[in-house]
């Protein structure tokens, strides 16, 4: 046999075991073809495959992040809102994402936009903005449902933005400001009523006990006292001087003899 004809040989040989050798990575699987069947999914690792007759097909078991482009939708109180997601999903069965589905990753996106719109258009623009977390589970669990039978599972679903119109921006902006007034007016109306109570129960004290008023005078004396620079004329209650004066003893009011009004008595 001639060189020629070994060396053809052996280049054909190299070449069917270099088609033959299949190596997988950890977080891959091969699925396998033969003439057309499927026969399983291999890996990781080094394995053979009959060259000619076996087809592989490599599947990727990561974790997908995808983005949802941003959709707009009409919520059920009829606000027009863009709304935008990620998707999280990874394949589950390799065997069923390459049998069941042409592209299973387009396909999950296609349906996470309609998802998408469906879920956001029978809530109202309230519950979008503050039940997320409810409409992030609701709408993972829908996916997941329409990607089950593909081999992949949907892991999480997450709202990203939500836009609304400037004209919508200015109204909730304006709302918001007459919600905080309105709070503002119940504090300050409650501080009043309770202010109220509190001077109604120091009248009640005072009344019981006239000292009580005495020494709030006085009280009021020092403060005011406290300012050197001006000169201050203080009415000074007749029932004050009471309390220093003996008993029996008080200021008497003057009294005109009768037929003298409006004239100094004669001595």
């Amino acid at each position: 046999m001639s060189p020629i004809i070994i060396g053809v040989i052996a280049l054909v040989v190299v070449m069917l075991i270099s088609m033959a050798i299949r190596i997988v990575q950890e977080y891959e699987r091969g699925v396998i073809f033969r003439l057309g069947r499927l026969v399983g999914a291999k890996g990781p690792g080094f394995f053979l495959i009959i060259p000619f007759v076996d087809r592989m097909v490599k599947v990727d078991l990561r974790v997908i992040t995808m983005d949802v482009p941003s959709q707009e939708v009409i919520t059920k109180d009829n606000v027009t809102v863009r709304v935008n997601a990620v998707v999280y999903f990874r394949v589950v069965d390799p065997e069923a994402s390459v049998v069941k589905v042409l592209d299973h990753i387009r396909a999950t996106s296609q349906i996470s936009q309609t998802t998408l719109r469906n879920v956001l258009g029978q809530s109202e623009l309230d519950e979008l903005l503050t039940e997320r977390e409810k409409l992030n589970q609701a709408l993972q669990q829908i996916i997941d449902e329409h990607t089950d039978p593909w081999g992949v599972k949907v892991s999480t679903v997450e709202i990203k933005e939500v836009e609304l119109a400037e004209t919508m921006k200015r109204m909730m902006a304006a709302q918001a400001e007459a919600e905080r007034e309105r709070r503002a007016k119940i504090i300050h109306a409650d501080g009043e009523f309770q202010a109220s109570e509190r001077l109604a129960d120091a009248g009640t004290v005072i009344g019981r006990e006239p000292t009580t008023l005495q020494l709030r005078y006085l009280q009021t004396l020092v403060e005011i006292a406290s300012e050197k620079n001006s000169t201050i004329i203080f009415p000074l209650p007749i029932d004050i001087l009471k309390a220093f004066l003996p008993k029996g003893e008080g200021v008497q009011p003057t009294e005109q003899p009768s037929g003298q009004t409006g004239r100094r008595a004669r001595k």
